[in-house]
């Protein structure tokens, strides 16, 4: 395109002694050309791979050459009429031949970009199945069309970063065309097993010497929790009507043994993407304080507790799910709880005006879980041997007395506890479509509440249902039917 401008210049000359002759020219215009790059006649462009040179044959002599980014392409100049350009870094730049008379011989449109035909052949080389485009886009290399699975859509990538010192300048748009929705199938199953034993013996005597009386008592503690669990106790006193020595003695024997089972079951079943995460939480939050605000106000925080479980699954192929699954099974405790006492509130004169109540904070007793496995859609999985055995026990009596033999269990008491926990958890894991509604139930379907008489004669809570769907015929009854009174 060739824009044309006119521009006039206005000479004025003024002397007061010199008087300018009617008819004088009073101003000169010239006309000025612009030509903009790549739209004219003699205009061309040139896609240039990078560290790749082109020969250029022009059809005049050549007397000065004009490059506007010389680290993106550099001309070298061998002839009048030929010239060779070489591309140096990726960009965008033009070159300009003119002649001996300042003629426009040629105007050059460059691009420079990465040669990647290498790189397509090696993408259909180690991926015959799959179709893969490589396009460069300035300092960038972008993948786009479709493979048949993850895994092939990794080493894409893998193939393509070799290309870039940046790993970040692969942007890979790639489809993958293999299933994608994966079902978890989880089952968690916690075993707790709890045995505390205490036994202890109290003495306690008393008695007289001359004009001064004594006792002697002692009072075992079982330290382990504390206090006495409530088990087994027995007492023998001994009274003497004598005046003088020892006038009475009296012994408690206390003897506990509790043995506790718990029993932990969750059957979650999640379904998530590949390559996204799905949580799962059975349990609840409680409150932690963990700090104040500007005015005072404590700030609270949700600790989550419970049975828990995360996923992230990765579909490689049709048979191939890599699967990274976290599990934990936590419980509120008051072992290592946190405690504020309470405390007094005085005003600026020392008065006490109120009380702030204390404060319990408990602690969790958490068993966690954390790997990453490769199953087969239907494949299952045990994460087993998780166990946790915990024993403890305390002797507390009187020094050197508790260690006589036979006699010095009178004076002291054990304190006897141990825990266990083993912890096993199942994972199948499905390719999964999505199905008709229609195909679906639910425990309420169905379900209708009972009528008053009903409720107020049978004790029912519901009526007498079945799914929905379900085949009732021909359904027959064996022995006697309804109700028997004696």
């Amino acid at each position: 395109m060739l824009r044309s401008i006119i521009l006039t210049a206005a000479l004025a000359f003024a002397a007061p002694a010199l008087a300018q002759p009617a008819g004088t020219e009073r101003g000169n215009t010239m006309q000025v050309y612009i030509r903009e790059p790549g739209n004219g006649p003699v205009s061309e462009q040139l896609d240039l791979p990078l560290s790749k040179a082109a020969v250029i044959h022009l059809p005049v002599d050549a007397a000065d050459v004009l490059v506007t980014n010389p680290e993106v392409v550099e001309a070298v100049v061998r002839t009048p009429r030929r010239a060779y350009l070489m591309g140096m870094g990726v960009g965008q730049t033009n070159a300009f031949f003119f002649d001996a008379d300042g003629e426009l011989i040629l105007d050059l449109d460059l691009r420079v970009e990465r040669d990647l035909a290498p790189l397509q052949e090696s993408l259909e080389r180690f991926l015959p199945n799959a179709r893969v485009t490589a396009e460069a886009m300035n300092d960038h290399i972008v993948l786009s069309g479709s493979v048949p699975s993850a895994a092939d859509a990794d080493t894409a990538l893998r193939i393509a970063q070799r290309w870039v010192d940046d790993p970040e300048r692969i942007l890979s748009m790639v489809n993958i065309e293999a299933r994608e929705q994966v079902m978890l199938k989880v089952r968690i199953v916690e075993m707790q097993r709890t045995i505390a034993r205490q036994l202890g013996v109290n003495l306690s005597t008393a008695g007289s010497s001359g004009e001064f009386d004594f006792a002697v008592a002692t009072d075992n503690e079982f330290s382990l929790v504390g206090r006495f669990l409530n088990g087994l106790n027995a007492g023998v006193d001994w009274t003497s009507g004598n005046t003088g020595g020892i006038t009475g003695v009296s012994a408690l024997l206390q003897a506990m043994e509790r043995v506790g089972l718990v029993r932990t079951l969750a059957e979650p079943n999640l379904t998530a993407i590949t390559g996204e995460s799905a949580n799962f939480l059975a349990g609840g939050e409680f409150p932690v304080p963990i700090g104040r605000d500007r005015d005072g106000n404590v700030i609270i925080e949700f600790k989550s507790f419970g049975v828990g479980l995360g996923f992230t699954p990765v579909v490689l192929s049709e048979g191939r799910i890599s699967l990274r699954i976290s599990t934990e099974v936590s419980e509120l405790t008051t072992q290592g709880a946190l405690t504020y006492n309470a405390t007094d509130v005085v005003d600026d004169e020392g008065n006490v005006i109120g009380q702030v109540d204390g404060l319990t904070i408990p602690a969790l007793n958490v068993n966690r879980a954390e790997t990453t496995v490769e199953l087969p859609s239907g494949g299952s999985l045990v994460l087993a041997g998780l166990i946790q055995e915990e024993t403890r026990q305390n002797l507390d009596g009187i020094p050197g007395v508790q260690n006589l033999p036979v006699l010095g269990s009178l004076f002291r008491s054990r304190d006897f506890e141990n825990q266990e926990t083993e912890l096993v958890v199942l994972v199948t894991p499905y390719l999964v479509d999505p199905t008709n509604p229609a195909n679906l139930s639910t425990p309420a379907d169905g379900f209708q509440t009972a009528s008053e008489a009903s409720a107020l004669l049978f004790g029912r809570l519901n009526r007498v249902y079945s799914v929905p769907g379900a085949d009732t015929q021909g359904q027959g009854w064996n022995g006697p039917v309804g109700f028997l009174f004696d």
